[in-house]
């Protein structure tokens, strides 16, 4: 029997009406990727309102590395509830809170002392590792990426790409934020080899060092290792290795931020290990803690000590719930052989959809790494120009017959892939099929 079973429409009677008490009482502002309301999920499966079996690509915007409701860290937050909720480690000291940033102070790449500072999501994190370098350098500028996407807070609104999305109507934002182009091979410019432009995109991040901010100013160059919301583009090897070469000259903080792709998607437990480059700050969030609010900041000791005392801290952030899934679902991640699920994943939607390709031109590109992957739909495979309706319908198509999806790309021309690391192959198989059925069936209907 297939994994995905549909007893009604989607979305069914009683999604329509979550969606409507949620359309009268949530701001508008926020989206919603797919029209179900959740009642209940276990690893890659997901059981709607009505009782829909649908199956879950997404994982929380790459949260949920681990899959729904795993039973150690499930568990592990039960035994933790009966002892203690909330302390804040501003008011005194807990185990759960030192032991995680032990773990982490152990497994992010580098060969240094290290310490590590907890916060609840993604963007305070980013905001705690730009505070942390500004107080290390006494600098103030910031270089960040076309197509990075680092939060949602004013100064993380400012580090973000992508303006129409996320920063219309809300600015003014920080200032001293300097972004450069980066890389992306898929769209090198005509007439250019992509050796050329990763050359090019080399020598203009050395020239923006005079044409944009000179190095005595700069406190920390802020990059995903592979772009998250921009399209899940692979940063070239050569490229981060510059950026930490210009770091070492300068004395400038490199800060990786491994948000979306940390924590194994790549088939490294980080993302940055693929190129051999060790930064000085790593960022995490979302799968850190198995979907519970935590994030971190580790890097090297004598940056995280940097601030005056009572200079950092979070009401919230570590909160001792959150830590014990974290310490959990460490260990489920850093196994060698859930790291190794990464690279079947990856060699599974290539197999798809590689082939696809020729049937299918609007279909530009394939690419990610292990289980973060992203689909390019385009309107003409030599122009590239986007095709984010497409990707819109797609996915509508792939809701309605059980697989959900979110797009991606600073276009918003892509659909992204995050499944859960250890996802059982026929289901991954199942929802592949789909996938590329309806890709297949929307193609037809629009071309």
């Amino acid at each position: 029997m297939p994994y995905i079973q549909l007893k009604t429409p989607i979305p069914g009677p009683k999604s329509q009406e979550l969606l409507a008490r949620r359309a009268a009482a949530v701001s508008a502002a926020l989206y919603q990727s797919v029209p179900i309301a959740y009642a209940r999920a276990s690893g890659s499966l997901v059981e709607d309102v009505d009782g829909n079996i649908l199956l879950d690509l997404v994982g929380g915007i790459g949260a949920l590395a681990v899959g729904h409701t795993p039973p150690q860290v499930t568990e592990a937050i039960q035994a933790q509830a009966e002892k203690y909720i909330h302390v804040c480690p501003i008011v005194a000291n807990y185990e759960p809170y030192i032991e995680v940033c032990e773990q982490l102070n152990a497994i992010t790449p580098g060969n240094f002392s290290k310490k590590t500072l907890l916060a609840n999501g993604g963007a305070e994190a980013v905001e705690n590792a730009v505070k942390l370098s500004r107080a290390y350098t006494k600098r103030a500028a910031i270089i960040c990426f076309e197509g990075a996407y680092h939060g949602r807070s004013n100064l993380t609104m400012a580090l973000t790409s992508k303006y129409g999305l996320f920063k219309k109507g809300f600015g003014p934002f920080a200032p001293e934020i300097y972004r450069l182009p980066l890389p992306n091979l898929y769209r090198t410019p005509p007439g250019m080899s992509q050796d050329e432009y990763l050359e090019w995109s080399i020598w203009n991040l050395e020239n923006a060092l005079i044409a944009h901010v000179d190095p005595s100013a700069i406190a920390a160059i802020l990059i995903e290792p592979i772009i998250g919301e921009g399209g899940f583009i692979p940063v070239p090897a050569p490229f981060l290795q510059k950026i930490r070469e210009i770091c070492d000259t300068y004395g400038i903080v490199m800060i990786a931020d491994e948000i979306q792709c940390g924590f194994g998607r790549s088939g490294r437990l980080f993302a940055i290990e693929h190129s051999g480059v060790v930064p000085d700050l790593v960022i995490t969030a979302k799968s850190l803690a198995a979907g519970t609010p935590l994030s971190a900041v580790t890097g090297r000791a004598e940056i995280l000590d940097a601030p005056h005392l009572g200079g950092v801290g979070s009401t919230y952030g570590g909160n001792p719930l959150a830590c014990v899934a974290a310490l959990e679902a460490i260990k489920l991640i850093n196994r060698p052989e859930t790291l190794a699920n990464a690279a079947r994943i990856e060699d599974m939607v290539r197999s798809t959809f590689e082939p696809l390709q020729a049937e299918i031109p609007i279909l530009g590109d394939v690419r990610g790494r292990g289980a973060m992957m992203a689909l390019e739909f385009v309107k003409d495979p030599v122009s590239k120009e986007p095709w984010p309706e497409f990707v819109i319908s797609a996915i509508q198509k792939c809701t309605t017959k059980g697989v959900l999806l979110l797009r991606a790309g600073l276009y918003s021309n892509c659909i992204r892939l995050l499944p859960q690391l250890d996802i059982p192959e026929a289901q991954l198989r199942e929802g592949l099929e789909i996938m590329a059925g309806s890709i297949v069936e929307t193609y037809r209907e629009m071309r």
